[in-house]
């Protein structure tokens, strides 16, 4: 039984995502498709627009078959840490198949042979990259020039593409890689495809015209300029658009100043101890943030006011979550100790997915968890400090969006799955 993977935000599900999923359906030959989805937070280090279980109804009727979360810890984390965890998910899981992803390029070849690189990682590389990051360059535009140099110095022709700096200079071929390069180091059977990605790129905001929202960043930006979900009916599939249409209304879109108050608490508050036990924050960012407190205006203002050359705003934005959210170094420590997976959290799937579902129970190597009353007792006494930071990241979205709205949420475990 052919199963595909699909790895995903859905922030917010657009035509891009519904043409993902019905072509790598075709490329795959796959009876159905896992999605293993960020929950309510993303890995550009934010909330997302609409709650994990409306992005999660979106994808099932859109043509996914059951939706798993991604926890938190890797659903917030840079490339490598996010890749990391959710192609340890779909492992686990014991009938997948494939893995397909999109991309810029759209061929697999190049970027497998990155990744194979990538997993070894020779010590000649690692030479060629470390003055490049004390040079002060971020990470992704270092490993890409590292590549590269290497690729046309001192590679053998057949090691690493000719183009690779172009490859390793857009967002999805770049996460693509990691996925691949994370598969090789697990020894796993799945195989990688990749579709190629239409339309607007990933950061993209619009169209040529200017005018025409195509990308998941363009629709929350329309939004947030106060477009309604009918003015984007043309780049969301209805069955997606028709359950964004009451959000705005509601009040119950969420973007990252929304968690401005409660961030500049947390910094104010922890300035003395410092931040550095905090996952990706280094001392001299932790000095950054430290002695720029008192300019903080917001969340997105604070990040481009701490955004150097060498920290990115999406970095620094990531950063900042994790203080918000209190996940520490430690607990990405912790996380690998568990081979980072050590349960499979179901958001929901369809009623035609039965036969999949008995598969993974059957097949798993950790315990799926479809009722979260019941898995403090279903699972590992290990596997409770990630548990807690998803319950606790479920709860803590909701009460930002209850102190927006006035109206108040049920808990996380009260919530039912998504059935259709």
């Amino acid at each position: 039984m052919p199963v595909n993977g699909i790895i995903a935000e859905y922030n917010p599900f657009h035509n891009g995502h519904k043409y993902q999923l019905e072509e790598s359906r075709r490329l795959t030959g796959a009876d159905y498709t896992i999605v293993v989805m960020s929950g309510d937070f993303v890995q550009r280090g934010a909330p997302a627009l609409v709650n994990k279980r409306l992005r999660a109804e979106m994808a099932l009727r859109c043509g996914a078959d059951l939706v798993l979360e991604l926890p938190v810890l890797y659903a917030t984390a840079s490339s490598e840490y996010f890749a990391a965890g959710a192609t340890a998910l779909l492992d686990k899981l014991g009938v997948v198949t494939h893995l397909c992803f999109g991309s810029e390029c759209g061929e697999i070849q190049g970027l497998k042979r990155i990744a194979a690189f990538l997993a070894q990682e020779p010590d000649g590389y690692r030479a060629v990259l470390k003055p490049l990051l004390r040079r002060g360059l971020a990470y992704p535009d270092a490993r890409a020039e590292a590549l590269s140099l290497w690729a046309k110095k001192e590679a053998p022709p057949s090691s690493l593409p000719e183009n690779c700096e172009t490859l390793l200079s857009s967002p999805n071929n770049i996460l693509g890689i990691d996925y691949i390069k994370e598969m090789i180091k697990r020894k796993s059977t799945i195989i990688p495809a990749t579709v190629k990605r239409k339309g607007a790129g990933y950061h993209d905001s619009a169209e040529s015209d200017g005018e025409s929202p195509v990308s998941a960043l363009a629709i929350r930006q329309a939004l947030r300029e106060g477009r309604s979900p009918d003015s984007l009916t043309a780049f969301m599939p209805q069955e997606a658009a028709e359950l964004l249409q009451p959000c705005p209304g509601e009040n119950s879109l969420l973007y990252t100043d929304d968690l401005s108050g409660i961030l500049y608490y947390k910094l104010l508050a922890e300035r003395e101890s410092g931040y550095e036990k905090y996952l990706d924050v280094s001392a001299e960012l932790a000095n950054r943030i430290r002695n720029s407190l008192n300019g903080f205006t917001g969340f997105e203002a604070f990040c481009s006011l701490l955004k150097t050359k060498a920290f990115t705003h999406t970095r620094i934005s990531r950063c900042l979550l994790h203080i918000l959210m209190g996940i520490e170094k430690k607990d990405m420590i912790y996380g690998k100790t568990l081979d980072y997976i050590p349960y499979a959290r179901v958001l929901g799937f369809r009623r035609s997915a039965a036969s999949l579902l008995r598969s993974v129970k059957s097949n798993a190597d950790i315990p799926l968890v479809t009722k979260l009353a019941d898995a403090p007792a279903k699972l590992p006494p290990e596997a409770g400090r990630l548990f807690r930071q998803d319950i606790f990241a479920g709860e803590l979205y909701k009460g930002i969006v209850c102190s927006i709205t006035g109206r108040p949420a049920p808990s996380e475990f009260s919530l039912p799955l998504i059935i259709l």
